[in-house]
């Protein structure tokens, strides 16, 4: 199939493609491709006007800034994938990664433009909210900052304003040394999770001091089990408890659809995020990741 027609824009600075946003009627944005494209060809949008990012000038980039990761927009989830500064700082970064689509995808897909794209069933979107990413947004009124947990507004829909444009993400650093695991349950390699979970801890003395439990593709949203976080902090890590305290991930408001039930989604939110605090907290059984019981 061919994407129906529409004007073409390229522009090479963030300001020019700003004013070009606010200016066409029916635009949209393009960056990686990998979710636009498939969705031009197959009519779910029709725009009159397509402003492609790739060649603004300052888009990309990762480095540390502030105790954080700070990752341009437009950085490719390729070069994420191979950063050695995401391997050393953000280790549950490098592991999603691995589960974005497939090589050829990853070489094109942008940070930027999963988190707009907002699937919640999307890595990256999980991560960001598992470590209270910042986004940052321009417009025509300037820079503005939004927490991640602000920034979904409904199903694939976010909060930042149609004339604006994300630039950048920020990414909290935790404590060197600190244990992370992402897993998902998908019907094939490369599929967006049915559900995914992503968990962090920083241990110290025996004990949990501090945790992240995040449930993708459960929700409208990735869904931060806040009581499960608050069930673990001060324990002694072991199956039991994770067991336990993700038994509450069962009464999360779930979606259904046509590759899972609400009730699936639920169980599945359940054992993922007892398996993922289990390979976090290094007591893992190595049991096949596609069994799920």
């Amino acid at each position: 199939m061919k994407p129906p027609p529409f004007q073409y824009h390229d522009p090479k600075t963030v300001a020019e493609a700003v004013g070009l946003l606010g200016r066409l009627e029916n635009a949209k944005l393009l960056a990686g491709g990998q979710s636009l494209m498939p969705m031009l060809n197959m009519r779910f949008v029709l725009p009159d006007h397509v402003i492609d990012l790739n060649r603004c000038e300052g888009l990309a980039g990762i480095k540390e800034a502030g105790g954080a990761l700070e990752i341009g927009a437009m950085t490719r989830q390729r070069d994420l994938e191979f950063s050695d500064l995401v391997k050393a700082k953000c280790p549950l970064l490098e592991q999603a990664i691995q589960h974005i689509g497939h090589r050829q995808t990853r070489n094109r897909g942008t940070i930027g433009g999963s988190l707009c794209h907002l699937d919640p069933a999307a890595e990256l979107v999980s991560v960001c909210a598992a470590h209270d990413a910042t986004v940052v947004v321009e417009g025509p009124n300037g820079r503005r900052e939004i927490a991640f947990a602000d920034f979904p507004v409904a199903f694939m829909t976010s909060s930042i304003e149609l004339n604006e444009i994300v630039t950048a993400v920020r990414l909290p650093l935790w404590a060197p040394g600190h244990k992370a695991a992402f897993i998902e349950f998908s019907r094939r390699h490369g599929d967006f999770a049915i559900v995914s979970a992503a968990a962090m801890l920083e241990i110290g003395g025996g004990k949990i001091t501090r945790a992240s439990v995040t449930i993708g593709g459960v929700a409208v949203a990735p869904h931060r089990a806040r009581d499960v976080e608050q069930a673990i902090t001060g324990q002694a890590p072991s199956s039991d408890l994770f067991r336990k305290a993700c038994e509450s991930c069962r009464s999360i408001e779930a979606l259904e659809d046509i590759h899972a039930s609400s009730s699936y989604r639920q169980h599945l939110a359940a054992v993922l995020s007892r398996r993922a605090l289990e390979k976090a907290a290094g007591l893992a059984d190595n049991a096949p990741w596609n069994k799920v019981h």
